[in-house]
């Protein structure tokens, strides 16, 4: 079971869950940090390829599993920071050491995939989205905001998604 969720969703396909990224991506500003968990398939990645179309982003995006980090641009020259934290033995010492907080420290969209395994090197104020695979198909993404930014933006999802 998960914990209580400022807002929670579920999808019943890749596509929905990259629609729900896409959707999120048009209320995001620079600056802003997204922090991803969930299990191996959750659809972390999935997500973040649909927040990357919603930026405008044509160019592929793939987990970094074996990279840590893949950078990707908007026309508008803004960056995009696709952390994953799962192949490191000693995560918060190692994403230190690959210039973790000078990411957060900028105006670059950053999301991290595995972010559970660094809470401690998390930003005080950020999203956290939790993904969970409920079987054939369907996942639960559980939005939970660490900051008041954050809660106005779950607040902004929640409304759009109800008139849609």
């Amino acid at each position: 079971m998960m914990e209580p969720c400022d807002f929670s969703l579920e999808t019943g396909s890749a596509a929905e869950t990259q629609s729900w990224g896409s959707r999120l991506a048009a209320l995001l500003k620079p600056g802003d940090v997204l922090a991803l968990a969930g299990d191996l398939g959750a659809g972390k990645t999935a997500f973040t390829q649909g927040l990357a179309l919603g930026l405008g982003i044509t160019e592929p995006v793939t987990s970094p599993t074996f990279t840590l980090i893949n950078q990707y641009r908007t026309a508008e020259g803004i960056r995009l920071q696709h952390v994953d934290s799962y192949r490191l033995a000693n995560a918060p010492l190692e994403m230190w050491d690959v210039g973790l907080a000078d990411l957060f420290a900028g105006d670059d969209i950053v999301v991290i995939e595995w972010a559970d395994r660094i809470p401690g090197l998390l930003p005080d104020e950020h999203l956290e989205i939790k993904f969970a695979y409920l079987g054939e198909g369907w996942r639960r993404l559980c939005l939970k905001a660490h900051g008041a930014h954050y809660a106005r933006m779950i607040d902004r999802l929640a409304r759009k998604s109800a008139v849609e």
